[in-house]
């Protein structure tokens, strides 16, 4: 049975999940270290996990595999998400794929050792926009339609 996974924390979109999910009757778990408020739709699940760094993340990926969904912008738990056969989405709507994730866990290794080199660099991601809420949802539509094929 096809789930979709929600990496919680900081994730913009779990209204616009909810919607589509809904409509598809697929099961939502929305899985966090706490500080959400539980949806009253039976089909989304409130997870809340132990305190800690990636215990959220570890969850997800001890569950997720083939027929699921996976929204999260962690490039880490992607990974193992697609190794464990699941399909992955950005909250913007782009896809992790086994053929671009090496790219995306290098680009941010790279990153992370360009920070490192100049702790004065500032900057951060660009914002959410409403364009990427609308790729988003037009992607898990195709996601979720895609995997309960499968």
């Amino acid at each position: 049975m096809t789930k979709l996974y929600i990496d919680a924390d900081a994730c913009p979109v779990k209204a616009e999940a909810e919607r589509v999910a809904t409509r598809h009757k697929v099961p939502m778990l929305v899985v966090s270290n706490g500080g959400l408020r539980p949806s009253p739709n039976p089909l989304v699940e409130t997870v809340i996990v132990a305190a800690g760094p990636d215990e959220a993340d570890k969850w997800i990926a001890e569950r997720a595999g083939p027929g699921d969904v996976v929204v999260t912008g962690d490039i880490p738990l992607a990974s193992r998400c697609i190794e464990g056969g699941a399909r992955v989405l950005r909250h913007n709507g782009e896809a992790f794929t086994p053929a671009n994730i090496g790219q995306q866990l290098a680009m941010r290794d790279l990153m992370a050792d360009l920070r490192a080199a100049d702790p004065f660099r500032q900057g951060g991601g660009k914002g959410f926009t409403k364009a990427d809420r609308s790729r988003f949802l037009d992607a898990l539509e195709r996601e979720l339609r895609a995997a309960l094929k499968s």
